[in-house]
């Protein structure tokens, strides 16, 4: 059973940071890409940032480049997602993902999102 379960999100004021956590089970979590990807409300859903299995390689949304870091300790099975100078466009619903399909959006497993808010 593939589980996927974040945390780390709240409510923060503008110019704010918050890092996210994703621990996974249930999966050979070292041997798959790894995504974050949210959703505002009467949005739909936005890739935001991936980190490629092996070389660790990372991409990002150009809404969030310079300001968000995806990581992974595959030791520990867990993927992380820092998010600094927050801005209120990025109240969302974040979902950590398994694997990067970004055209199609069809990934692997998602988990239960944790609600990321930025108001002042």
């Amino acid at each position: 059973e593939v589980q996927l379960v974040e945390s780390g999100g709240g409510v923060v004021q503008p110019g704010g940071s918050l890092k996210l956590s994703c621990k996974a089970s249930g999966f050979s979590f070292s041997e798959y890409d790894m995504s974050w990807v949210r959703q505002a409300p009467g949005k739909g859903p936005e890739w935001v940032s991936a980190i490629l299995s092996g070389q660790r390689s990372t991409s990002y949304a150009d809404s969030v480049k310079g300001r968000f870091t995806i990581s992974r300790d595959d030791a520990e099975k867990t993927l992380y997602l820092q998010m600094n100078s927050l801005k209120p466009e990025d109240t969302a619903l974040y979902y950590c993902a398994k694997d990067f399909p970004i055209a199609t959006m069809n990934f692997g497993a998602w988990g239960q999102g944790t609600q990321v808010t930025v108001s002042s």
